[in-house]
Parts: C-alpha cells; structure tokens; sequence
C-alpha cells in the first residue's frame, strides 16, 4: 500500500532593498519596507497571505476534520515566522490552529534558509537550533525530521542531521542518485547509524506545483481523481510516495483560476477513495517502513531547476565571490558580541538573495524571477555587495570600541 507524505515549504525572505554605493557608511537599514510593492516585504507577505497563506489553512483545516486519516507536514522558515509575527499574525494562528489537530507535523530547517550546510558547520548547528526553539516557543513542539534548505542534500548532510539528534531527513529523488531505485522507499543514507532518508516523487509533485495550469501538458486538466488513480498505481511498487512542493503553490504559484484549490478540495478523498492507500507524516513514514536500501549521495542534490545540483546558487562569479565574502565575515561578526550585526548577518544569508543572482536561465524569464525585487541578477549581486562593505564598516566600529 502506498502512504502518501505530503510536505510544504513555507518561506518568504526578507529582501534587500536597491541598496546603493552612496548608501554605504550612511545607512544600516537593508531590509526595510520603503518602496513599492517588488520592495516592500511587508506589501509582498501581506498579499501572498490573502492568496496562499489565509485560504489554502482554512481549506487545510475543513480536509482534516472531514478526513480523519488526513496528514500533512510543513517546513516553516524562521524568517517566513518572523513575518508572519509582524505582518499578518493572523497567518500565524492559522498554522498554530492546523498543529492543534495533532495530525500536522512541523519539520526542522535553518532559521534564516541559509546555505550554511556548504560553508559552516558550526552556523548551520546554531541556525537549527535557533528554529527548534522558534517552533517551540510559536507552537510547543519540537521537530524530530531534517528538511534542508531547498532540499541540499548529501550524505554529509544526513550525518550531521543525525548529529543533531534527528531521526529522519527529506531529499530531492533525482534520478541520478536513485539509478535503478524507485523514489516511493524509505533510504537509508551512506554513513549514518539510525537516520532514514525520505525522497520526493518529483514527477508527480511537479504534476502539481509547476504543470498544473499548463495547457500545453498532454495531461491537461489535472483532475484529483486522475491524480488519484497515479498514485494508486504505485500500489505493489511503492511504500510511500513523498509529494514534496512550495506552499505558495496553491493560490500564488498557481491562481485560483486555475482550479487549484478544487484540485485540492478534492483530492484526500480522491486517495483515499482507494481501499489499500493512507497518508503519513514523515516522522510516520520512517516509523512504519524499512529502509530498503542504503543510499550513496556523493554531490550535492537539490529540488531547483532541471539540473537538480546548486548551479541555482553557485553557477556563476558574482554568486561565489557574494558567498565566499558573506561566510568570510563569520567569525568578525560573531566576535562582535553586537546582536543587530549578527541578525542582518544571518538574514544576508538567506538562499533568495543567491537565487536572485542567477544568470543560467534569466533571458527566457523563467521562475529565477518570481518574486524577485530586482530587474538583473548584476542588480541583485550589487545590492548585496553593497551591504556586505557596510556590513564589514560597521563590524569595524565594533571593533574599535
């Protein structure tokens, strides 16, 4: 019987604003919300709240008291947290409201959505840290699954989730590290004692989150009884079958025009409609399957683009040399002992700001622009640049007082 785990990414990133060479010395205030709505994090978090946040809980919560074997699990960056505290609380209590089932499962990450698993082990254990307790304190649990940032995977990621004490570990199923495998298994991954290694069924996540108002698909409409009925195939071939996806799916990334939010209205009954099929949480998931297998994840996977590896992030000279700079200010900063450093510090981390500065595909204005304030990658590379001198000037002062 195929469970199906359903996981949403919830995130937003405070963006940095235009932030010129003149503003350099003069002007500490990167992430403000001066400015139209492409800069205004507070402009751009209230709308997507009205279109995702708001609506898509409250269908959320009417699936799970209609359906008892309903689950779901979130991923809730700490900046994503932060906005939703200062912004829209409204949005907040939604989701404390869906924890309050019992059958919505919330999943560790770093605080700030940062790379810090590629550069600095010891920041990445204080960013997940900090989001353990942040999750606690907004919602009295504490997370026992791993979820990386944009899905950054690697066998040296799995162990140092398992040396924080997590029990399982969300991955991109891409089809160069499974080979042969299927992605509907539970994993075990290469190096590790007890974790367990969960994969998104990419195929059929992307049927949702990207192909679903495509009408140039061959599959065009997506019905949930269609959808069903693919899941339901997996029966005898599959245990688990892990729909991994963007909240911002359902009413932003795909209108409500499209019939979204029917799709999803639909769909739990759709599933299980099907006598053999049921739906976990990932922490369920690990609990009730074997690993199958041990998996051996040499490179670094992601869930972006075609590629699947960090050529999203680190696929050109002003996104390595922006990076290399930020994580060379670690220990300045940290020494600093000054708590607004730090903050803008780590929110400079954040994986938007590298996205932004992606050149690979920008001339076919594909989805490396989607809620992107900027109008170039060189733009967005300027503008954190720019912050990163002032950041260091101030680190300075510091550091003579």
């Amino acid at each position: 019987m195929p469970s199906v785990c359903f996981y949403f990414q919830v995130h937003q990133p405070f963006r940095v604003k235009k932030y010129s060479i003149f503003q350099i010395g003069n002007d500490h205030d990167y992430f403000n919300d001066r400015g139209d709505g492409k800069l205004n994090n507070g402009k751009i978090f209230e709308k997507v709240a009205r279109k995702c946040y708001l609506p898509t809980n409250e269908m959320m919560l009417r699936l799970l008291d209609r359906h008892p074997e309903f689950k779901i699990s979130y991923s809730l960056s700490g900046v994503f947290l932060e906005q939703a505290e200062r912004y829209a609380p409204e949005v907040l209590n939604s989701f404390y409201r869906l924890v309050q089932t019992g059958r919505v499962e919330l999943l560790s990450e770093t605080y700030y959505h940062s790379l810090a698993a590629l550069y600095s082990f010891d920041e990445f254990e204080r960013q997940v840290a900090m989001h353990r307790a942040l999750i606690r304190k907004f919602f009295g649990v504490t997370p026992t699954v791993f979820r990386n940032t944009e899905l950054i995977y690697s066998n040296e990621i799995a162990r140092y989730a398992e040396r924080l004490g997590f029990s399982g570990i969300l991955a991109e199923g891409a089809d160069d590290i499974l080979g042969w495998r299927s992605p509907n298994f539970v994993y075990k991954p290469k190096g590790t004692d007890t974790m367990k290694l969960l994969l998104k069924n990419y195929k059929l996540s992307d049927d949702i989150a990207f192909r679903f108002s495509s009408r140039d698909w061959l599959e065009w409409p997506l019905t949930a009884e269609k959808f069903a009925r693919w899941v339901s195939e997996h029966n005898g071939n599959g245990e688990v079958v892990n729909l991994f996806m963007d909240y911002e799916t359902f009413g932003e990334h795909q209108w409500e025009s499209t019939g979204i939010f029917d799709f999803l209205r639909e769909l739990p009954g759709r599933i299980l409609g099907h006598a053999d099929n049921d739906f976990k949480t990932p922490s369920e998931a690990i609990a009730a399957y074997p690993a199958r297998d041990e998996l051996d994840v040499l490179r670094y996977v992601s869930w972006a683009d075609i590629e699947r590896d960090l050529s999203a992030w680190r696929s050109n000279a002003m996104q390595e040399a922006a990076l290399g700079k930020l994580y060379q200010l670690e220990r300045e900063v940290l020494s600093s002992g000054d708590e607004q450093l730090m903050e803008d510090w780590r929110k400079l981390q954040t994986s938007d700001h590298f996205y932004y500065m992606c050149t690979k595909w920008f001339a076919d204005g594909d989805v490396h622009k989607y809620f992107n304030p900027y109008d170039s990658p060189y733009e967005a590379f300027i503008a954190h640049r720019n912050v990163l001198e002032d950041l260091h000037i101030r680190i300075k002062k510091v550091e003579v007082i």
